[in-house]
This record gives structure tokens, sequence and C-alpha cells, in this order.
């Protein structure tokens, strides 16, 4: 199977602006959820594509895709600008930092590769580790939000593969938006390649709780202060598989271990499919790393904010709207107490997780303001991102279903664990778990994990 990216070759890059004479605000103010993000790496995603019609050579394909981009940017505007910083001064000397978008309508860019050699099977790789090459789909590799004061904000790449197969990659600045507002993005602009219009309209208003306005002041005089740029620790990564039947069984067993606390308390609690499949791969990862009974260890979740703020934000808020949970015990008490003690322990998170509690915390953050930083992550801990809510197969250009989803290389990390919906649907969920190569050793070699994970059903997906 390849396994060089000199396998890769770039045929051109382009950029892609909005049609002239776009009207929209020039500057994009920032909330404390978007500052925040400075630090962590573009999002990247991308859609494996196997059945492309034959009636549509790649030169359409190319030119209906950049005209496409082009109108979807219209809507999406911020994502044809750059990021601009101010500063602010007392006197002579520079008190504090305020970054925004300024929609300048840039352009993104669109680039156009080749990988001939390599097949679906070999991009997919069943059974194994995702290859190396995969990482050489994915634009702005390294790059950090930051970046986006000279870089763009956006950048996609069309990779041709075998057979007529295609990956469509986007790479997207971390600052724009998260993982909701990544896939109404992707969404949108399948839909108006599909049928030259859109359903459902972003709304870039953000969002400030009452008494707080922009811009917001970064306690710093120079980026270089709260800048820093993460290089993960070598890494297997590898995509598993949860049918629907085996998640149920999940959540049966959770529930059932839990019916004692319920009694107790008198309260009805009910654990979610995805809480007791977080529980379950918590256990997994916190034994194959033979961790000490009295070693904490947290499971974090990142959450959404939109349904729970009262009143809801949009569905279509564009911009970011996530916090991480986390739930943190002894790994003694992990491994004593089962999958349902386990996945309580998330539920409380989330549960917790009110309009005054996401309040709260961003009072705490107009006190106080801060830019997130990679090393944050605790390294005995599992953080959870991703969603099998995001619709990913959903995302029709025409050409039919997607046959699989893939990350780029940002945001990885030990521990990292990303979820995506299976492709069958039904409530299937496909997890990419990254771990340092001994962990991994032993995460394959853990029974109960095992016992989870199913065989994609047809021939393309995720899977052991």
């Amino acid at each position: 199977m390849p396994s060089s990216p000199a396998m890769i070759e770039i045929l051109s890059k382009q950029t892609v602006k909005p049609p002239p004479n776009s009207s929209h605000p020039r500057l994009c103010h920032l909330t404390p959820w978007d500052v925040a993000m400075l630090c962590p790496h573009y999002i990247q995603k991308g859609l494996l594509f196997t059945n492309l019609p034959p009636s549509l050579p790649l030169p359409l394909l190319l030119a209906t895709l950049q005209s496409s981009l082009s109108i979807t940017l219209q809507h999406f505007y911020p994502l044809a600008g750059r990021l601009l910083t101010q500063k602010h001064f007392t006197g002579d000397k520079v008190t504090s930092l305020h970054v925004s978008i300024d929609c300048n309508d840039q352009g993104a860019e669109f680039i156009h590769a080749a990988a001939v050699k390599i097949t679906p099977f070999d991009f997919l790789s069943p059974g194994k580790d995702i290859p190396s090459f995969v990482n050489s789909f994915f634009p702005l590799n390294g790059a950090i939000s930051q970046d986006g004061h000279s870089s763009p904000l956006l950048s996609v790449q069309l990779t041709e593969l075998a057979g007529g197969a295609v990956f469509l990659a986007c790479c997207f600045n971390h600052i724009v938006g998260d993982g909701t507002s990544y896939w109404n993005f992707f969404n949108a602009w399948a839909e108006i390649t599909r049928t030259n219009s859109l359903s459902l309209l972003p709304v870039h208003d953000r969002w400030f709780i009452d008494g707080e306005n922009p811009p917001i002041h970064l306690p710093f005089s120079d980026s270089s202060q709260f800048i820093e740029r993460f290089s993960p620790p070598v890494l297997r990564q590898r995509f598993f598989h949860f049918s629907t039947e085996s998640i149920a069984k999940l959540k049966e067993k959770a529930n059932s271990e839990i019916k004692t606390e319920e009694n107790q308390n008198q309260n009805r609690i009910i654990i979610s499919s995805f809480q007791a499949l977080s529980a379950m791969v918590w256990r997994a990862i916190t034994r194959a790393r033979g961790f000490p009974p009295e070693q904490l260890t947290s499971c974090r979740l990142a959450i959404q904010n939109r349904g729970r703020l009262r009143p809801p934000q949009s569905p279509a808020y564009f911009g970011n709207s996530i916090y991480a949970v986390a739930a943190t015990v002894a790994a003694g008490e992990l491994e004593a107490n089962g999958i349902g003690w386990a996945a309580r322990q998330l539920n409380r998170a989330v549960t917790e997780h009110t309009d005054e509690a996401i309040r709260q915390k961003l009072r705490e953050y107009h006190a106080a303001p801060v830019v997130y930083k990679m090393t944050m992550f605790d390294p005995k801990s599992v953080m959870v991102g991703s969603s099998p809510r995001f619709n990913m197969y959903g995302c029709d250009f025409g050409w039919g279903k997607g046959a699989a989803v893939r990350c780029g290389p940002a945001n990885k990390f030990d521990g990292k664990v990303s979820a995506f919906p299976g492709r069958e649907g039904g409530g299937s969920v496909d997890l990419e778990i990254c771990l340092v190569p001994s962990f991994m050793a032993a995460l394959l070699l853990d029974q109960e994990f095992l016992d989870s994970v199913s065989v994609p059903s047809g021939k393309l997906g995720g899977g052991l």
C-alpha cells in the first residue's frame, strides 16, 4: 500500500472569492468562545466519494465546485476574510489586544491534487491504523487559528484517487466556528452545488451575555505572549465502528447498572447511548494506560451551548458555541464500579451544563480572558470531540452518499477521540482513537472494548 506523501501531487491552487459587490458587514466581532481558539489548529475533516457520475468530467467538476464555493462564501462571508489584531495603548505602552475578523473578501483557497496510485481501499485501511499519507489530503497542516492573519480562513482540497474516486477536504479556522458551524458550511456548499439554492441561512450575529459587549481585550502586549504551537508525540490512529445493536447493548447495560442509584435517590436517571459508549471507551483506554488505582483520570466531552442557553441559540448560529465538560475519578474507582457508574459521572457533568453554568463561565472569562492551549489537556484524560449528530453523510453534492469521513492531523494528542455517525445510520457510531503506540497495542487486546466493536456493513466505512 502507498505510504509516502510523495504519492500526492498538487496540480493547482486558486483563490475563490465571493461574487463582486457582496453586501455584508466589514468587521466581525468575536465572542469569548471564538477568541479562546487562537492556538488550536484549524478544523480538518473530509469526505470520500467513490461514485461520481460518468457524465461529470473532472474539469467540469472543478469548475462547478469553485463556482458554488464562491456563492457559498457570499452567505458564509467571514470565511473569505482574514484575522485582524488591533493594539490598545495607555500612553505609549501597549496594554491589550483585540482580535476580530476583517470580512474583506480576500477569499478562500481551492487546491486540486492527485493521488492516482492510491485506491479507496488503501485510504480506508480496514483493520489497520490510518495510513500517514491521509494527512497529505488536507491543506494547512500545522496551521493554528492565529495564522489566519495572513493565511486563508478556509482552504479546501479535492484529491483524485484511483478508479475515479475523490476526497474532498475542508480546513476551517477554529476562530470562525466550531464543528456545528463547520458542517453547516460543508452541507450548505453541497446544497448550493446540487440545487443552486440554500435552505438554511447562517446566523451571523455573534452572541454575548447581557452587560458584555465587544471587543474582548486580551491582557497582552504581543501575540508571542499567548501563542503556542503544539506538536503531538508519535501516535497510532485507528477508526472503530460501533453498530446500532452494540451501542444499544451498552446503553442497556449502563442503565441497568444504575437502577440501584435511581431507587435510592428516587430520581429517574437515563444514560444516553453516547454517554454509555464514552464511558466504555474511557474505561478501556484507562486500562490500556495501566494507571495505578489512585491515579486521577478524566473524560472530557465537547458539548454544545446552542440548545442549552435560554432562550436557545439558532441551530444555524455561525461561530463557536461549545465547552468541554469533564468527569474526574480515580482509575481504581473507574474499573471497580462498571460502565453504568462511569456513564453516570458523565451524565452528571452533562446535566450540570445549564444556561446559568454557561453564563457563569462567560462572566469569568470576561473578567480574565485567556487563550486555550493544547498543553492544557491532561495527559491522563480522554477527550471526546466532534459528534455523531453532525450531518456528515447527508452532505450531498449530487454525487451520491459519501463513502467515509476522515480527519486530518489537526488537534490530535494521546487520548483524543473523535466521534462520527456511522455510514449505515440508525444511531451507529464511528470513533477515531489516537493513542501512543504502547497504549494502542494494549487497547487492541482489551476484551470489553473488542466485544463492543463491530464490523461495518458494506465494503466501505470505519471498522476495527
